[in-house]
């Protein structure tokens, strides 16, 4: 195994065990509406930090100093996010969470879809990780090609197989979930989904002060 692979794989394990609002969505989407429902989710949200990886390699120099992009996202992000937190609030109460099934419908692959690659997408904290990413991967003048794909893959494949993990975790624990638990969680992750949008829409006003 390469250096670089084990190296991407290290900096996966380091970004999976931060806690932002798409742990909380993963853990909440895999007991309400099972394990697959999750699986998909974790899909979009590799989706997302794949088109983040390739705008940031190729465009490191450009979206390192543009203030404008990185305000104008934190803005859009918080403000979703904050969409995102009011409705988990609002939202009514199952009688249990799904056991998962065999099948997800097609329309509930597609939400799960958007919704994964919209929450990590909109996250400029996500964009700012891969940016620096990409910063210290041009700074290394001894790897070459194969070396920095070693190494993106090893990023993205760890932290996609961390979610599908967690999901699975909080799927086995469902059978312990009650409805009032699932409804004080609700209530949580729409308070932490509205707390990091205000915290994103905060960091852009800051953005603006510069």
């Amino acid at each position: 195994m390469s250096t670089a692979l084990l190296e991407g794989i290290s900096m996966g394990l380091l970004l999976s065990v931060m806690v932002g609002p798409v742990f909380f969505t993963l853990i909440q989407s895999s007991l309400e509406y099972g394990f697959r429902f999750a699986a998909v989710l974790a899909l979009g949200i590799l989706l997302s930090d794949t088109i983040y990886v390739v705008i940031t390699y190729f465009g490191i120099r450009f979206l390192a100093d543009a203030t404008w992009f990185e305000q104008g996202l934190g803005y859009l992000g918080g403000a979703i996010l904050v969409g995102f937190g009011i409705s988990s609030l609002v939202k009514k109460q199952v009688d249990r969470p799904n056991t998962g099934g065999i099948h997800v419908p097609q329309h509930r692959k597609r939400t799960a879809f958007a919704k994964g690659f919209s929450i990590n997408g909109i996250n400029p904290f996500v964009l700012l990780f891969w940016i620096s990413i990409a910063s210290l991967v041009s700074l290394n003048e001894e790897w070459g090609a194969s070396s920095v794909i070693s190494y993106y893959v090893g990023i993205l494949v760890t932290v996609f197989s961390i979610d599908l993990l967690k999901a699975f975790i909080a799927k086995k624990l469902s059978r312990f979930v009650t409805p009032r638990l699932m409804k004080g969680l609700n209530k949580l992750v729409g308070l932490v989904m509205i707390g990091f949008g205000m915290r994103m829409i905060a960091w852009a006003m800051g953005l603006l002060g510069r």
